[in-house]
């Protein structure tokens, strides 16, 4: 997306922004207005809500816990239990038969919410149908759609559905209960209560409410007038916590923008939900904002007539910059700015005209660094044939030895070519480990050619180590400080130069027997371990791979001394920085 600010002019930018800083101004102003006041009739309406629904929760419960008690208690009522155990011959079991169905038609008289009980056992003298009390098969619990929450509890509510009675078709809420006596599982006590009962409760004196009675599970109990799908309000809310609240629902597809208030009371299973139009309680609100809106309409096309006026004479001199600067170059003829401004014009064309001169000044230094740029570019160019001059010379005085019969002097200078060529490398700061060997096995045979038969060398190193990348030059400072300063006082010398691979490291362990580290520090004449060569490779080893790695130096037991090297295994030449 192009920048606006980078594309249109900029009068037409100044009106515009202008314009829309008002205009959201405005808007802000409607809304912030729109959305306090909102949130002061939401928060003042579910106030007086929750306060009315705990008062109807509290009722409710009481209600339900009293039926709750009565099946607790009738459940353990002796004569009930006794009776399910069906140990009694046919004549007793009807006599026992009749006494509970006496005690549990009591209750539905005694209490009139109660629609009826149903007692489903084994076996069972079954009743009439018009009866309140019935005796059913337990087997038959399972046809309830309700009976499923007593697979994990002992006792349950179900949700409102209708049931047949002699009276016909009656809603009702069933509150379940399992009768177990010393682990026995006896049989189920179902208590129907009358739903138009706990429905008057629900509804209070508020005609036209929208309310919803669920449980600690989520199970929608019972519900009147116009609510939200279980689906689109149960995600919003914990039913198992015991806060009560409210929540701002928003519209979705096929439901409107709606305010949930809901009562949760500690000592009760319910949870009373009502639904309230969000449009219904912020209507006050949305018209106070309208106003708002009105009056800065008006506000904002007066400003607009005021800010395209200061727009024009902001953009003028800025225009006649842009034009001189269009038409600029080196050189050339150039627009002259006018001199009369003292304000921030005035500071910027000033500007501009010091850093004319100043892009002409820059134009003639670019011009002399180029001809001193192309200058070191050709003593570059020519330091670069030295090396190689210097090798073709060394392969001359080896013809020459030849063919003055000099056989040991052609090939010290036949080594020393091979040093050379592989110090030089094209270049490059990383050679392969077998080139590092040869360079210091070319190394080794010219001090042999010095000392004859005093000096002894070992390499050892497996091949596919050879293969690996080291930095260029690593091995030679140490060998040549053992041969230089370790055999000095000697006749004779050994240098062993051993390559292993440990993990991930590469460690490289250079023994000598010459006279020590100890030897080195008392000689001041002579260049210590510390020397310019040990440090160069010091310092190239961090440089290149961190305190990780580098270089130990110690005494042997056996007399000499000990190198070791400790590098990363490198199967490619690290990438040149830039």
């Amino acid at each position: 997306m192009t920048n606006p600010f980078k594309k249109y002019r900029i009068d037409r930018l100044f009106f515009h922004s202008f314009a829309i800083v008002l205009i959201t101004v405005i808007v802000v102003t409607a809304w912030t207005s729109y959305s306090n006041s909102s949130k002061a009739l939401v928060k003042t309406t579910s106030h007086y809500q929750q306060l009315l629904l705990d008062e109807l929760n509290n009722e409710i419960t009481t209600r339900l816990v009293m039926i709750e008690q009565i099946s607790l208690s009738s459940s353990r009522d002796s004569e009930l239990v006794n009776f399910l155990l069906n140990r009694q011959d046919e004549f007793e079991r009807y006599r026992r038969r009749a006494g509970v169905e006496s005690a549990l038609a009591n209750l539905t008289y005694a209490i009139p919410m109660i629609q009826g009980i149903d007692l489903y056992m084994d076996k069972p003298i079954l009743s009439e149908r018009q009866n309140y009390i019935q005796f059913r098969k337990l087997g038959d619990l399972n046809k309830q759609e309700w009976s499923k929450c007593l697979v994990k509890s002992d006792f349950c509510w179900s949700k409102e559905y209708n049931f047949s009675s002699a009276q016909g078709e009656i809603p009702v809420l069933s509150f379940s209960r399992k009768i177990v006596n010393e682990n026995d599982y006896l049989g189920v006590l179902v208590v129907h209560i009358k739903a138009n009962e706990i429905r008057k409760l629900l509804t209070g004196n508020s005609d036209g409410s929208n309310r919803i009675m669920a449980d600690t599970e989520g199970q929608q109990i019972m519900k009147i007038g116009d609510t939200l799908d279980q689906n689109d309000w149960s995600q919003w809310i914990d039913l198992k916590s015991n806060k009560s609240g409210y929540v701002r629902i928003p519209a979705t597809t096929g439901s409107r923008d709606t305010l949930l208030v809901y009562s949760r009371m500690d000592n009760s299973i319910w949870t009373l939900i009502e639904f309230t139009s969000w449009n219904q309680i912020t209507a006050s609100s949305l018209k106070l904002a309208e106003w708002i809106g009105l009056i800065g309409i008006a506000a904002v096309l007066l400003v607009l007539l005021l800010t395209d006026f200061l727009s024009k004479q902001f953009t003028k001199p800025i225009k006649k910059l842009v034009t001189a600067m269009r038409v600029y170059s080196v050189g050339g003829g150039n627009v002259e700015l006018p001199v009369d401004y003292e304000n921030e014009f005035g500071y910027l064309f000033s500007g501009y005209r010091k850093q004319k001169e100043r892009i002409e000044e820059l134009y003639l230094s670019l011009e002399r660094r180029y001809e001193q740029q192309r200058k070191a570019e050709i003593e570059a160019l020519q330091a670069n044939i030295n090396p190689h001059f210097l090798y073709n010379m060394l392969d001359q005085l080896n013809w020459m030895a030849i063919e003055a019969g000099q056989d040991e002097l052609s090939r010290i200078l036949e080594l020393m070519g091979r040093m050379f060529r592989i110090g030089l490398s094209n270049g490059n700061s990383f050679i392969t480990i077998a080139d590092e060997l040869l360079h210091i096995e070319c190394y080794l045979e010219i001090q042999q050619l010095r000392w004859g038969d005093g000096l002894e060398y070992r390499i050892e190193a497996a091949d596919d180590l050879k293969a690996l990348y080291i930095p260029k030059l690593t091995l030679q400072p140490f060998v040549e400080n053992s041969v230089v300063h370790g055999f000095n006082k000697q006749r004779s010398g050994y240098v062993s130069i051993l390559l292993e691979q440990t993990g991930d490291t590469l460690h490289i362990t250079i023994d000598d027997n010459g006279a020590g580290l100890k030897q080195l520090e008392d000689s001041p004449h002579k260049r210590h371990t510390g020397g310019y060569g040990i440090r160069n490779v010091r310092e190239r080893i961090a440089g290149y791979f961190g305190d990780c790695y580098g270089i130990t130096l110690s005494e042997r037991e056996e007399g000499g001394t000990r190198v070791e090297i400790m590098l990363p295994l490198l199967a490619e030449p690290p990438a040149k920085k830039e």
